[in-house]
């Protein structure tokens, strides 16, 4: 073991025990021990005293478009990385789309790591794509080291990446389960969808019968249905529709292989308060009603959804029109999640520890990483957020790291500051201010 080169002091420290005053001794980029507060600093080590803030584990969001190459005007791999690190997430894992070319083959993998490999200010992993047609590339691609597969059962938005029908799920489930990988599936319903009302226009009343829950709720058994006979792992993605819940708890209950995200615009936004016209707030699935989000909040408290993550999926400012059914959907939300959901789980009677749970935690497991991440415990990277719980940030989508700084959250005050944020022991942002790119890429433990 290298000699400890750095102390962590605070009053509150998040461990997997709870929350408790600790010094986090550092020993070359990984946590050494978690000691009492007042353990003597050992010789030649750097003491950082962090007072009265919180020392969390990096958060770790496995639902990010960075949409570099092809669309880097829409994001990069050195805009999505500062403004994750600056909303306290020391590891992300890359969307198979909207890239150009999509990641959905190995060559393709290797163009998004070779253009990765010098912007990442925080960790990066990436997520492989299954296509109609590419099955014989899944296992190639797992090999490779991507932390499992994206599909779409309804149109993605980008013709280069089209849905799966039926059968070519369940040729992609079988697949992916001869390996024993994981499927990340956009679960909405095509034949919903196209029988639901297209107004399009500024109304978000017209935008919301648009994409109705049943869409959600009729993918999501098609999945649950899928998994069962192929006794695959599957997970939901940003789920927006409560009335799925009883039908996922059930699946779990009965043993199906099946995870649950959501976002942290489902859990804080809510569809009576969308002006018409404010296309920052389009998703896809939909922003929904105070009572389906009261019934979110519920779900996760009892482990039916199992993790928030952003589903940060920019745009140029010009996409976003104020034609709900023409304009592109997707939230900016690297650099405010952590603020927003903690806003919210505070107000709810949550704590820090539920938030570290669903935001780092969790999301270390989905991937596979919680042997190195999402935990402060010896052993574990030296990844950290300091966090300022209780003081407050009115947004301004000036202060931004994103490319495009539109955001839904602009004028809202949120709980949380995030003074530093720390990569295997190194600080990688502090007041504002960050380092040179120390990020690495991650394959697949």
């Amino acid at each position: 073991m290298p000699d400890v080169e750095l102390v962590l002091r605070s009053t509150r420290v998040i461990t997997p025990e709870g929350t408790r005053a600790a010094s986090v001794t550092v020993a070359g980029g990984t946590v050494a021990a978690v000691l009492p507060h007042d353990a003597p600093v050992p010789d030649g080590a750097r003491l950082e005293d962090l007072g009265d803030d919180v020392l969390l584990p990096g958060l770790v969001d496995t639902h990010v478009h960075v949409n570099d190459p092809g669309r880097t005007e829409w994001e990069g791999f050195w805009t999505a990385t500062r403004a994750a690190a600056a909303g306290g997430i020391t590891t992300l894992i890359d969307m198979p789309l909207n890239s150009l070319p999509p990641t959905t083959t190995v060559d393709h993998l290797r163009v998004k790591r070779k253009t990765a490999a010098d912007k990442a200010h925080i960790d990066v992993g990436f997520w492989g794509g299954a296509l109609p047609g590419n099955v014989a590339d899944l296992r190639p691609l797992h090999e490779a080291g991507v932390f499992g597969f994206k599909a779409f059962l309804s149109p993605s938005g980008v013709d280069e990446f089209p849905h799966l029908d039926d059968d070519q799920l369940a040729r992609a489930l079988r697949e992916i389960a001869s390996f024993d990988s994981l499927l990340i599936v956009h679960a909405e319903d095509p034949r919903q969808l196209a029988g639901a009302p297209q107004r399009g226009g500024p109304r978000y009343a017209d935008f919301l019968a648009s994409r109705p829950r049943r869409a959600e709720d009729t993918a999501i058994a098609r999945l649950l249905e899928q998994a069962r006979r192929h006794d695959a792992r599957v997970h939901v993605l940003h789920l927006s529709s409560a009335d799925a819940l009883p039908l996922l708890a059930e699946a779990k209950a009965d043993g199906v292989r099946v995870t649950v995200e959501t976002c942290p615009h489902y859990l804080t936004l809510t569809a009576e308060e969308v002006p018409d016209g404010a296309s920052e707030f389009k998703c896809c699935p939909p922003i929904r009603e105070a009572a389906n989000q009261d019934l979110l909040w519920q779900a996760l408290a009892d482990g039916t959804v199992d993790c928030v993550v952003t589903d940060h999926s920019p745009s140029t400012a010009d996409l976003k029109t104020d034609d709900f059914a023409t304009a592109w959907g997707g939230i900016s939300g690297l650099q405010l999640s952590l603020p927003a959901v903690w806003t919210e789980a505070r107000r709810r009677g949550h704590t820090l520890e539920d938030v570290v749970r669903w935001t780092a935690t969790r999301t270390a497991r989905l991937a596979g990483l919680e042997a190195r991440k999402g935990a402060i415990a010896p052993g574990h990277d030296a990844d950290f957020a300091v966090l300022a719980p209780d003081e407050t940030f009115t947004v301004d989508p000036a202060a931004l790291q994103h490319r495009n700084r539109v955001t839904a959250y602009a004028g809202r005050t949120l709980h949380g500051v995030v003074r530093s944020t720390w990569l295997r022991g190194e600080r990688i942002l502090a007041d504002g201010e960050f380092t040179a790119p120390k990020g690495r890429l991650l394959t697949r433990p």
